[in-house]
């Protein structure tokens, strides 16, 4: 349908700016009045040039859509654009860095602020709320003409050592790290370490890179480095996987899947 030329400045002015998915408060601030803006919005879904994705939430139906106006947009632009701050994370962004060739049936969002999973287009958000002081490693990429938010390799390898069970489990991760140990900044690694603080997260990317001779630089000091920051209660190699199984004391690590599962 056609636009009047008030709707074709406001959609003219969120594409150039690269802002396929906009707020209403975005449109409160482009009319500088929330009068009317509810009314207004409705017009252009009706009129097939927007689609509201939640409460709140619109995305810009592009010309490209056609006559019909179908039109699903990439799941990594609605992904970083559902929450703010926030970024693709977990197993979402292991297969964004094409560190494995599963396809996660959910896109996991790490974001400091709390909100309930959602589905648009078919396909499940979850928001996985982390503490401030854990939000790091992020960065914009570009994808479609649209930035997005992701964490970069090494913080992803961290946060799924963290939270195994939103990566794909350990396998996915010990098979990460064996394939793609080479495009690893290890040095970044050790200073994500270091700011995270140790605890579970060293001692299974710890153990994974001794026990699968994972060739990263100066390794022996490294691995005592980070034995020096382990904690001191047992944690479970695969977590959710029960307590049964031997107990690695160097890093306070119980073995509790079979070891031939990591494909070493």
């Amino acid at each position: 349908m056609t636009l009047s030329n008030e709707e074709a400045k406001f959609l003219a002015t969120f594409t150039s700016e690269g802002k396929r998915i906009f707020s209403f408060q975005d449109a409160v601030m482009y009319f500088q009045s929330k009068e009317g803006v509810a009314n207004r919005l409705s017009r252009l879904s009706r009129k097939g040039w927007i689609r509201r994705l939640e409460n709140g939430l619109y995305l810009i139906i592009p010309l490209e859509a056609g006559p019909e106006r179908i039109w699903s947009e990439n799941a990594y632009v609605l992904a970083s654009n559902l929450i703010s701050p926030s970024a693709i994370a977990y197993w979402s962004a292991l297969r964004y860095w094409n560190m494995t060739e599963q396809i996660p049936q959910v896109f996991f969002i790490q974001t400091p602020k709390r909100k309930k999973s959602t589905v648009i287009q078919g396909i499940r958000f979850q928001f996985v709320h982390i503490e401030e002081r854990y939000f790091f490693g992020i960065l914009t990429q570009r994808v479609n003409g649209v930035d997005i938010t992701v964490t970069d390799r090494e913080k992803t390898i961290i946060d799924i050592a963290h939270r195994p069970e939103l990566g794909g489990g350990i396998i996915q991760l010990a098979e990460a790290l064996k394939t793609m140990h080479n495009d690893i900044d290890w040095v970044k690694v050790d200073q994500y370490i270091e700011r995270w603080g140790g605890g579970s997260v060293v001692k299974r990317l710890g153990y994974l890179i001794e026990i699968m001779s994972i060739p990263i630089p100066d390794r022996e000091a490294t691995l005592k480095n980070w034995r020096s920051l382990i904690s001191k209660g047992i944690s479970q190699l695969e977590p959710g996987s029960g307590k049964k199984g031997p107990v690695i004391t160097r890093w306070n690590l119980q073995i509790n899947i079979p070891i031939e599962t990591l494909h070493f």
